[in-house]
């Protein structure tokens, strides 16, 4: 019987033709070691390996490459590698947005009995190198003398230790993950390996915008933005190449390309990776906790705008509205039924073509864009219009953008360029050409001159894979990288034109650094328990990456089993409305109706949770303003406050909202479920009975207008004391705290009581 590697076959794809000429170089034993500007040089020979078996191929001589070690305070090492070109300049990086209190600690490099030690100005050990052999008192003849492989621990803030794993093998020639290494084709490096030491029992999350578990130990990902299309699969619309141990650090893999991640999975004692490139820029990040960890983490890729008070109000959308009169009715309606609303969105019905992309009302159903938009600010509503990065081949802006170099072009079997526009929509505007992108900033100045509020970034997961673009990166570097170009745009020309602190865009898709422009949404959610359920873990996972702010479609997006006309049911609606309230952005949107009205048998438990919802956003902004300092996300995992509880990484069906609240969404019909409790003392939010933690409450039924909600016991929260319909009718000077303390006695007794009937 044959042994399959699946290190071979599913990490490197040697079992792919494409890939039969493919050769992987493996990597030695530190060879030299010295200081350099601040930073330490670790010089390290790669050895060429036969096939299909990994073993040394000692007829071909080995390279040596050179690893950049640099410590960034006290509790960041990132070390770089360059296999193929130069390592990118990190001011032509787009997704580094370095916090100025960051700056570079100078490193030295002691030798040891071992090996070497790398220390920081502070004395502390951040890196250690091992270069003495491993004991080997004798080996088999049947068997080669076993490979030295590169051996090395990083400890990020001087305390987590990581090492990388170097001897991850059950015999010569059959490894299942390899500490450092690369893949030549055609005497070119084009794909990076790396393996960190991965311990029994250690957990993982994080990645992007992830549907799965908690715990992503076990799982191999490919970080590759596509349409979700859906939140139960591993595909993502947000993927980031960033996650966090339980054993307390995180890793950034700083890379635009594709990255295949392996955690604790095609080896079980290591956590792996494939770059699709040939460089590697791992940033080891410490902070003892996950609450820092992130923080860190963003203070690498940039922390997040401030988003205007009126955001956190309630957004009302369908696929989609097609006129100012339709629009104008629903407004009517939600006033008359006291349906707080603070946004309007129009999806694709406002063009003069559904979902032909021109940035233009259509002149029929929206005769007067300007009086139309002011009419609805005098009504309290604000306007958000759908879009896409797509020009629309039908229109004139199509011939323009084609004839000025704004859409990228078409390579010919001849290798000439030639007009691109054979894509769905049309063409997909060139991001990385700056004229492009101030075409595109015009395009959208105009609506907001109109009155427009936000655009909404649709798409951006995909771009052309045999187009060529204005700075001529490839497919394969751009590719992520678009989502990241396209949001900066949308978000910058509306802070110029809003003024800071005053804007915000609605996004779909995610790579490293597009936290910085809010808000992100989950995407294309089935209307469905387990589209509800696959959203919340939507979240969990989209905080530990760095969104501080986070949405999704209320309601569900599509239906099941018709996509358009399958509507949520009643109970469905009115869970995922709560779910919704504790989130830190509200909108409905789906194929079909979200208004609350359109659900008469709920509508009255709807309105008295949006009622609840606007008294909550003097807290929601509260901890968005500590967000944009801190990178905090306001829809928490349990493990971002009790990581060193092994029963929070399991736990993907409560949240935190903010410092305070722990939720406890009902994800099923009936209203019972388990809540657990952590280490710590608790309020319940409706009883105001308190509750010793860790504690598994088993069996607690909700009735359909309550879900279990539970504060922390001591906390204070500001809140709104009186119904509003929408944010503009706020006067911030009546904002009362709410304590949970032993003066708390329940909800109904509260300030809150007085005015929502829950």
């Amino acid at each position: 019987m044959r042994l399959s590697n699946k290190f071979v076959h599913d990490l490197l794809d040697f079992d792919l033709p494409e890939t039969a000429e493919d050769v992987f170089w493996l990597a030695g034993k530190a060879s030299r070691v010295w200081e350099q500007d601040g930073a330490v040089i670790i010089e390290i020979p790669f050895q060429a390996q036969t096939r299909p078996k990994l073993m040394a191929d000692k007829t071909v001589a080995q390279k040596h490459y050179q690893m950049v070690v640099r410590a960034y305070g006290s509790q960041i090492v990132r070390c770089s590698i360059a296999f193929g070109g130069r390592l990118p300049r990190d001011e032509e990086n787009p997704m580094i947005e370095w916090d100025p209190t960051l700056a570079q600690n100078t490193l030295k490099a002691q030798k040891t009995a071992e090996g070497w030690d790398i220390t920081d100005s502070g004395g502390i050990v951040r890196m250690r190198i091992i270069t003495a052999p491993k004991p080997v008192k004798h080996w088999s003849s049947l068997l080669p003398p076993p490979q030295d492989f590169f051996e090395a621990s990083v400890l990020p803030d001087g305390a987590a230790e990581v090492p990388f794993m170097a001897y991850d093998t059950f015999s010569p020639g059959h490894i299942d993950s390899a500490c450092l290494g690369y893949v030549e084709r055609g005497g070119q490096a084009h794909r990076s390996v790396f393996s960190l030491h991965a311990k029994p029992g250690e957990k993982f999350a994080g990645t992007g915008e992830r549907f799965l578990g908690m715990n992503l130990a076990g799982t191999t990902l490919n970080l590759e933005n596509e349409d979700a299309a859906g939140a139960n699969s591993p595909r993502a619309y947000k993927n980031i190449p960033f996650y966090v141990s339980s054993r307390g650090y995180g890793l950034l893999i700083m890379t635009s390309s594709h990255v295949r991640l392996s955690l604790a999975d095609i080896s079980t004692r290591a956590a792996q990776g494939l770059v699709e490139g040939d460089c590697l820029d791992l940033f080891f990040i410490g902070g003892r906790c996950l609450v820092e960890i992130v923080r860190n983490y963003q203070r690498i890729t940039g922390f997040p705008r401030q988003v205007p008070l009126w955001s956190y109000g309630v957004w009302m959308s369908r696929m989609t509205y097609f006129s100012a009169d339709e629009t104008l009715e629903v407004v009517q309606r939600l006033r008359e039924g006291r349906f707080p609303c603070d946004v309007i969105h129009l999806d694709t019905g406002w063009f003069r073509k559904d979902w032909q992309c021109d940035w233009q009302f259509n002149e029929e159903r929206f005769p007067d864009p300007k009086g139309y938009m002011d009419q609805m600010r005098r009504l309290g509503i604000r306007i958000s219009l759908w879009q896409t990065p797509n020009v629309a081949k039908k229109t004139d802006l199509y011939a323009e953008a084609c004839e000025k170099g704004y859409l990228p072009r078409k390579r010919a079997a001849s290798g000439d360029a030639s007009s691109f526009g054979d894509v769905e929509y049309g063409g997909r505007i060139d991001y990385t050409n700056p004229e492009a992108v101030r075409w595109y900033q015009g395009l959208l100045k105009r609506l907001f001159d109109l009155g427009a509020e936000v655009i909404k970034t649709d798409f951006g997961e995909k771009i052309d894979d045999n187009a060529v673009f204005y700075n001529n990166m490839s497919y394969g570097q751009l590719h992520n990288l678009y989502a990241l170009l396209y949001q900066k745009a949308a978000f910058e020309i509306t802070e110029q034109v809003k003024g800071k602190g005053r804007a915000v865009i609605w996004a779909r898709a995610g790579w490293t650094g597009c936290q910085r422009y809010p808000v992100h949404w989950s995407g294309d959610c089935a209307a469905t328990w387990d589209g509800l359920a696959g959203t919340v873990r939507a979240g969990l996972h989209a905080g530990l990456s760095g969104f501080a702010f986070w949405s999704h479609d209320v309601g569900g997006f599509h239906g099941l089993p018709d996509f358009m006309n399958s509507w949520p049911e009643d109970e469905l609606y009115v869970r995922w409305t709560q779910v919704g309230a504790f989130s830190s952005h509200m909108r409905y949107h789906g194929t079909s109706p979200r208004e609350p009205y359109e659900y008469p048998m709920v509508a009255g438990i709807v309105r008295e949770w949006l009622k609840l919802r606007y008294a909550l956003i003097p807290y929601l902004y509260e901890q968005g303003c500590e967000a944009v300092e801190s990178g905090y996300p306001i829809f928490r995992a349990l493990i971002f406050h009790h990581q060193r509880d092994p029963f929070c990484w399991h736990i993907d069906d409560q949240f935190y909202c903010g410092r305070s609240l722990l939720i406890a969404p009902v994800l099923d019909k009936g209203g019972i479920r388990d809540v657990y409790l952590p280490e710590g003392q608790w309020t319940d939010f409706w009883t105001g009975d308190t509750i010793e933690g860790p504690v598994l409450l088993k069996g607690v039924r909700s009735e359909l207008a309550r879900i279990p909600v539970y504060a922390v016991t001591g906390s204070e929260i500001p809140v709104y004391p009186e119904f509003v319909q929408h944010t503009g009718e706020m006067d911030l000077g009546k904002v009362e705290k709410l304590k949970f303390d032993r003066s708390y006695k329940g909800f109904k007794a509260s300030v809150l009581g007085r005015f929502i009937n829950l």
